[in-house]
């Protein structure tokens, strides 16, 4: 089932028991000149692909993954079709995808979008000793737009853009066996979802409440202070009865969700610590918050500068000058995940006597209104963040006594580090200053 034979590109080919897919033309699956997106590869990174030289002596197998299938086109060095098929995600199905690919000796499997609905069929991959890299979504649509075809998008052609965009770019990273880094973030999404469901049950707590007690409850409400609430009142009617049974059932679900809370953070904390990371030294930045940089950012090493990494988190500004006018304006790009998690920093140094609220007030003085100097200190906590993140890497990489050790690195990091805001930093942030005074003011 799905063998792959050199007159595939002119004959059709039933690839597995879920589709027969058609003889593909010319027309359909693009230019076969060099892709458009070649300027546009990710940085490299430890984990990436070498040279293009190395690139060019091998078949590339571009895979683009759906849920319950894949679809694979085999192209040479010379973009030249050597082979393509429908495979199922499930056993069977992905046997025959993987003993198609064998069939060629020099390969490398590239497949769209290893962080998302790629990664299922990356990590089988790499469990299986094949090389895997991720291509981003990004570059396959633009090696796409510019193919032949009239821009059609279907899967032989996704599958084709994915191929070509991995062997005319360099940098791309190299997937790897998960490890510590995907295990933060599965557990800072459940904490982030543990949080939103909080809030929830909160919300319809204090509702009842406001029907039942005169006033309501106090915004900050635990389930011990209102359970002692609801203790006060003895409705009568069929409604109140019924409203204070309901806001009873509430208490009992935030009690549940308050003792998974706790033990979310026990294991983020323990998690976090067993990585050798500093992150939580620093002020404003608890369990969540570092599991989130670290099972987001992965490997720090990704990002060449600090500008780099705070254009990818969004909290340097767009460079938005015209003529002799001189002036950025607020990025709303970028992982909103990690300029969330820094957004929290800043808040919880404002409230505190520390340096980065002198910062803060230093900005006011010069003229800034409340939002830019809050901005102009994220930007500078990014660059903290970042120096701290640099360290802990460069410590756990060399271990005791300067020997090598374990690293983060993680084909889970997020998509291509590269994005279309300006790199530059603002004027106020980017300002070198002494480091110690950050480092205890952090």
């Amino acid at each position: 089932m799905g063998s792959l034979s050199s007159r595939l590109p002119t004959a059709g080919w039933c690839g597995s028991h879920l589709a027969c897919v058609p003889p593909v033309t010319a027309a359909e699956r693009g230019s076969r000149g060099d892709c458009p997106a070649q300027g546009s590869a990710a940085l490299p990174s430890t984990n990436t692909v070498g040279s293009r030289e190395d690139t060019m002596a091998q078949v590339i197998i571009g895979v683009d993954p759906h849920k319950r299938s894949a679809t694979i086109e085999i192209i040479n060095a010379r973009e030249k079709a050597l082979g393509q098929g429908r495979f199922g995600t499930d056993r069977d199905g992905y046997q025959a995808m993987l003993a198609a690919g064998r069939k060629h000796k020099d390969r490398l499997w590239a497949v769209e979008g290893c962080n998302g609905i790629g990664r299922h069929v990356a990590q089988r991959l790499v469990a299986d000793g094949e090389t895997v890299v991720d291509v981003p979504a990004k570059l396959s649509a633009r090696a796409r737009v510019f193919a032949t075809g009239q821009g059609r998008k279907t899967d032989p052609v996704d599958a084709r853009s994915v191929a070509v965009v991995a062997l005319r770019t360099e940098g791309l990273r190299q997937v790897v066996t998960d490890d510590t880094t995907v295990a933060l973030r599965l557990l800072v999404d459940r904490r982030d979802q543990l949080g939103r469901a909080r809030t929830d049950v909160v919300s319809r707590l204090h509702h009842l409440l406001l029907e039942l007690v005169p006033g309501g409850a106090k915004k900050d409400l635990s389930a011990q202070q209102a359970r002692a609430l609801l203790g006060t009142v003895r409705p009568r009617d069929v409604v109140g009865k019924t409203r204070r049974r309901l806001a009873s059932e509430l208490i009992g679900e935030l009690v549940v969700i308050d003792k998974k809370i706790k033990i979310a953070k026990q294991e983020l904390t323990d998690l976090v610590n067993s990585t050798g990371s500093q992150l939580m030294d620093l002020t404003g930045i608890g369990p969540s918050g570092a599991a989130r940089l670290l099972g987001d950012i992965a490997d720090i090493a990704r990002f060449t500068s600090r500008a780099h990494f705070a254009s990818w988190n969004g909290t340097a500004p767009i460079d938005a000058s015209s003529g002799d006018q001189n002036r950025h304006r607020l990025s709303r790009a970028g992982n909103r995940r990690i300029n969330r998690a820094l957004h929290i920093m800043a808040i919880v140094q404002l409230r505190r006597d520390t340096e980065g609220r002198r910062y803060y007030r230093r900005r006011l003085a010069a003229g800034k209104t409340p939002m830019e100097a809050l901005r102009a200190l994220k930007r500078r906590l990014s660059d903290i963040v970042y120096r701290q993140m640099v360290a802990d890497a460069k410590l756990v990489r060399t271990g005791p006594g300067g020997h090598a050790g374990a690293t983060l690195q993680s084909s889970a990091a997020d998509l291509n580090p590269e994005i279309d805001t300006s790199e530059k930093s603002l004027p106020g942030p980017a300002t070198p200053q002494p480091r110690t005074t950050l480092a205890a003011a952090s």
